[in-house]
């Protein structure tokens, strides 16, 4: 990936930072995208820290990913530092777990517009400057319980299986300029966003795993890279389960 340049949103932690260092790690050039907070600009500054120590390029770019005008302006300005943007890895994303009967209507709103309108208004923004170079890849974070549901999870299924729709979508309206579209669907991969499960759903889940282990972000990171690597030149509007079997047919 030497000479690329890839945006990766949400990328200061957990499955984001991963993708982030194994794309630094194949030579693409990193554009970690943080929330407008202190301590996601701390993460942020480390992440970039450690890309450029392992021999990288990379810079931080905060933005609200919900808010149209933000992300026009992290994609105007991502595009005057580094010239283009190759990859787009749209991976942002936060949960509000509830049963629908106690679920908030804010609940809702958040995890739809973090998960779901975040990779409209990210993809929409890039695509252009896309087509003009006629080259892109776009990866976008799905998840297992957009396939198969999972109790407790409205909000987030729903928005992850929306994800799904939108990358078949989007995979026909841009193909012809060269530009790929794919979405990965992780299982359970304990991160920050999962650390507060309940421990009896962590040890269930389990059970329900083929391979009888949970995933790594690294594991995850791999995916996404082969997605965005002229390797998958010949691969758009696909969705690859990373789930040890968590999820078949």
């Amino acid at each position: 990936m030497k000479g690329r340049v890839a945006l990766v949103t949400g990328g200061s932690q957990g499955i984001g930072r991963a993708i982030c260092e194994e794309l630094n790690r194949l030579g693409a050039t990193i554009i970690v995208n943080h929330y407008p907070s202190e301590s996601d600009a701390a993460k942020a500054a480390d992440t970039v820290k450690a890309l450029e120590a392992a021999g990288g390029t990379a810079m931080a770019i905060q933005a609200d990913v919900t808010q149209a005008a933000q992300v026009d302006k992290m994609i105007k300005d991502a595009i005057e530092a580094q010239g283009k943007i190759d990859i787009l890895v749209n991976n942002a994303g936060t949960t509000r777990d509830t049963l629908i009967m106690t679920m908030d209507e804010k609940d809702w709103d958040t995890v739809l517009a973090t998960n779901l309108k975040s990779m409209f208004l990210c993809s929409k923004a890039v695509v252009r400057s896309m087509m003009r170079q006629r080259y892109g890849r776009i990866v976008n974070m799905s998840s297992v319980s957009g396939i198969a549901g999972n109790p407790g999870q409205t909000n987030y299924s729903a928005s992850k299986a929306g994800v799904i729709g939108f990358t078949k979508s989007l995979a026909r309206e841009v193909a012809a300029r060269n530009i790929t579209v794919n979405a990965v669907a992780p299982g359970f991969i304990p991160t920050e966003l999962t650390q507060d499960l309940p421990d009896e759903l962590k040890q269930s889940s389990l059970g329900a795993i083929p391979l009888k282990r949970w995933g790594t972000p690294e594991e995850i990171a791999y995916a996404v890279a082969f997605l965005a690597s002229d390797h998958a030149a010949y691969i758009t509007g696909q969705v690859l389960s990373v789930d040890g079997g968590m999820v078949m047919g």
